[in-house]
């Protein structure tokens, strides 16, 4: 016999809504929370829920859309919706974000090559195309390497020019200045 998914009322959802809100309160340091929240929510909703937060952080301090639309990489829509919670009540974004202590993440300009190479290290698989790239170029033969560097020019004369143009480009700067 199929079963018939039926909605829980409201009441009762306030309900169970009411005793998730008390279990988060009860937790006493980010690492619990953590822990927590990664058992309950998908990478997905998390991320989700990450992000509104960090847009309403931003808002806050005056971050115009697209700066926040490039460092979160999400659409002006997300943006304007965290925007309107925050008009029409955003009490509790506000007060999260004023008792948080939020950790300032590094801008890419000021993070030092060496502690990008341990990144690169700890998750290769984040990285792979750029370190495959990495480990051609330093072991191609000296014809291989002047056919990569005659694509990167080929690259270089395009008006638009992608990430893997950047990424070539970089990989053989550094390699030359290896030799």
């Amino acid at each position: 016999m199929a079963y018939h998914h039926q909605k829980l009322s409201r009441r009762e959802v306030e309900k169970i809504f009411y005793n998730l809100c008390a279990a988060i309160s009860q937790i006493n340091d980010p690492k619990e929370g953590a822990e927590f929240l990664r058992d309950i929510l998908s990478y997905q909703e998390a991320e989700m829920i990450a992000k509104r937060l960090k847009i309403a952080e931003l808002l806050l301090k005056n971050n115009t859309y697209e700066e926040i639309r490039v460092l979160l990489k999400v659409s002006h829509m997300t943006i304007a919706r965290v925007q309107e919670w925050l008009k029409m009540s955003g009490g509790g974004y506000r007060k999260i974000i004023s008792r948080a202590k939020f950790k300032e993440e590094p801008r890419q300009k000021d993070v030092s090559m060496n502690a990008w190479k341990s990144i690169k290290k700890i998750y290769p698989a984040y990285f792979w195309p750029e370190i495959l790239l990495e480990e051609i170029i330093k072991s191609a033969r000296k014809r291989d390497k002047e056919r990569l560097q005659r694509v990167v020019g080929e690259m270089e004369a395009m008006k638009e020019k992608g990430d893997l143009y950047k990424k070539l480009k970089r990989i053989f700067s550094n390699n030359i200045r290896r030799r």
